[in-house]
């Protein structure tokens, strides 16, 4: 597994373990035919997205400790905060329980507490 996907698999078990509603959102391309392809998901769109309490739209971008943004990322991330649902990057899942607590939402089911990540601890 890649650093990234060590994240974000880290990352998926711990909002399970919140019972915070979230999904793994795919995107990219695959080849239906020589020199032709068929694009799946938005591009640009986070690696989880979910609904927090109250409707809230949640979208977690994961990335490596050296990872960086794509341009479409970035984009992406700036829509949803404009639109008032909350988009976060973060390098691992203590970084991801941070940012939810900053935004009120607290612990009210068990904290996981032994998710694979590189998130400097």
């Amino acid at each position: 597994m890649t650093p990234e996907g060590l994240v974000l698999d880290g990352c998926l078990r711990y909002l399970e373990a919140r019972g915070i509603y979230s999904w793994r959102n795919n995107t990219g391309a695959v080849r239906i035919a020589p020199g032709r392809f068929m694009r799946f998901g938005k591009k640009g769109s986070s690696d989880i997205l979910g609904v927090l309490q109250g409707g809230r739209l949640l979208c977690v971008e994961c990335k490596s400790p050296d990872g960086r943004l794509s341009p479409e990322q970035r984009e992406f991330l700036e829509t949803v905060r404009s639109l008032g649902g909350l988009a976060l990057v973060v390098k691992g899942w203590r970084e991801l329980d941070t940012a939810l607590k900053n935004e009120g939402y607290t612990d009210d089911g068990p904290l996981f507490k032994n998710a694979l990540s590189y998130d400097g601890a």
